[in-house]
Parts: structure tokens; C-alpha cells; sequence
């Protein structure tokens, strides 16, 4: 299964950490959405498409690539984030997830974990989720990933 992964990781790249894992377990290859040739997405099997959320959605490159993307038929997609916020996953990947269904995407799954965060206010108080993604973290990316390498059962 040739599989990339779309990830766009800013302040403390602590979604870089998770597609790395994701990557070494799908042996799969990482570009940043300006890198991700829109047309070329075509011949992946699987794509993923991640970044931290930002005022509780994805990154607006990633979104915005998402729109621009060609329709596609029977292609598998995976979405994932870091938050500061953890449990809101449904909420946080309600865009993402809707402009990748418009675009012919099934999704394959979808993961959310913590990540350090220190953006704005928070930055006074040291951030929230200091540490994360931590080693559980890693654990429950690795397990994410071997799920979505298993072949789909009828």
C-alpha cells in the first residue's frame, strides 16, 4: 500500500512526532501541504492529512489544500491532530473530514492526542499538555497505524 502523509507542524512540532510514527509504520513518505503536488496525491493508496488544531479546527494550509484537491474514486484517507484540548475529535475534524468527503474520500480513521500547547494566554502560565505527545501518545499512534494497515474486512 503506498501510503503519504500531509502534515503541517508549527510551534513545537509535536504532529511532526506523530506522523513520524505513522510514517516508520506505513513506510510511508511525509510532505508539508506546499510540497504535496495536488495532481501526484492521485497514486498514493492512503493518504493521511494532519496538523495541531487551531482555534478547535486544522491548520488553514491543510484545509485549504483539502479544497483544491481532485475528485477522487475509491481512495482511502486518515486524519490526525495534536491539541491541547484532548476528547473533541469529532469537532476538530468536522472540516477536514467534510472537504475530504467532497473530494471522494473514504475515511479510515481518524486519531487526536495531546500536544504541548502555548499559544496565546496560555503562554503565560507555561502552556497546557507539557510533554505531550508523550510515550503513551506514541504507543497509541503506533497502535493507529497498525489498524490501518490491516486489509478491511467485509
Amino acid at each position: 500500500m503506498k501510503t503519504l502523509i500531509i502534515c503541517f507542524s508549527y510551534h513545537h512540532n509535536n504532529t511532526a512526532k506523530i506522523a513520524s510514527v505513522f510514517a516508520k509504520i506505513l513506510d510511508a513518505e511525509i510532505k508539508t501541504p506546499a510540497d504535496a503536488d495536488q495532481t501526484g496525491i492521485c497514486e498514493y493508496d492512503l493518504v493521511g492529512f494532519g496538523s495541531g488544531i487551531y482555534f478547535g479546527k486544522h491548520h488553514k494550509v491543510l484545509l485549504d489544500l483539502a479544497g483544491k484537491l481532485p475528485l477522487m474514486a475509491d481512495k482511502k484517507a486518515f486524519i490526525f491532530s495534536t491539541s491541547g484540548q484532548t476528547g473533541k475529535t469529532e469537532k476538530f475534524h468536522q472540516q477536514l473530514r467534510e472537504r475530504l468527503q467532497l473530494k471522494g474520500y473514504d475515511i479510515a480513521g481518524e486519531f487526536n492526542c495531546a500536544g504541548f500547547d502555548t499559544y496565546g494566554l496560555l503562554k503565560i502560565g507555561g502552556g497546557i499538555k507539557k510533554g505531550h505527545p508523550n510515550e503513551d501518545d506514541l504507543k497509541d499512534a503506533e497502535a493507529f497505524a497498525q489498524n490501518l494497515k490491516q486489509p478491511a474486512t467485509a
